[in-house]
């Protein structure tokens, strides 16, 4: 679990570039990313798994994590700028060598205020519409306070942290974490070289 709140607080930084998550915001985003434990279970001290890894390999795996974020943007029904970087995999090793779960980190930004608040409540509106199940809706644990939602789709095995920052000019944005539940490559040797 560590690992995935390490992400996290690094991909907050790299990403979105805006705001350094530290003190604590990081305590509070570190909690509530373990109410998604029945999802994120794969990075986490547990030693065995609440569920069967499905079969996949890391490319098609990153494809998945892709969709399921383009999904989770068409329901914010907004327009704005994309942030480019793709999923990234990472070891479930705890479980096994051959057990790994992807995390895509990205934003909407050059955004309007009006623009983010009609995001965060057609997300809150479409998400139970869409096989999501949202576990916490609020402010966040910070200074700045920012409207945040977790939610999870045991479905499609994803789970997803959404942050509204509102800052003005390019900085207003929805800053989306998508993670997915761990898989199962063909072999430990398939997620050599894969990051």
């Amino acid at each position: 679990m560590n690992d995935i709140v390490t992400d996290i607080v690094t991909d907050k930084r790299n990403v979105a570039g805006r705001r350094a998550v530290s003190g604590p915001r990081a305590l509070a985003l570190a909690a509530a990313i373990a109410s998604l434990a029945a999802l994120t279970v794969g990075c986490s001290d547990v030693k065995e798994l609440d569920y069967t890894p499905v079969r996949m390999d890391p490319d098609p795996a990153r494809t998945k994590a892709r969709e399921v974020s383009s999904r989770l943007l068409e329901l914010t029904g907004i327009k704005g700028k994309v942030t480019e970087p793709g999923p990234s995999v990472s070891r479930c090793s705890e479980y096994g060598e051959d057990l790994f779960s992807t995390s895509h980190p990205w934003s909407v930004y050059a955004l309007t205020d009006a623009q983010v608040d009609s995001g965060m409540q057609n997300l809150r509106t479409k998400l139970g519409e869409h096989g999501w199940r949202i576990t916490k809706d609020g402010k966040a644990n910070s200074q700045a306070q920012d409207p945040e939602i977790y939610a999870e789709n045991k479905t499609e095995q994803f789970a997803v942290h959404v942050v509204a920052m509102k800052d003005g000019g390019n900085q207003t944005m929805l800053n989306f974490k998508v993670v997915s539940a761990c898989y199962r490559a063909a072999s430990a040797a398939d997620l050599d070289g894969e990051y």
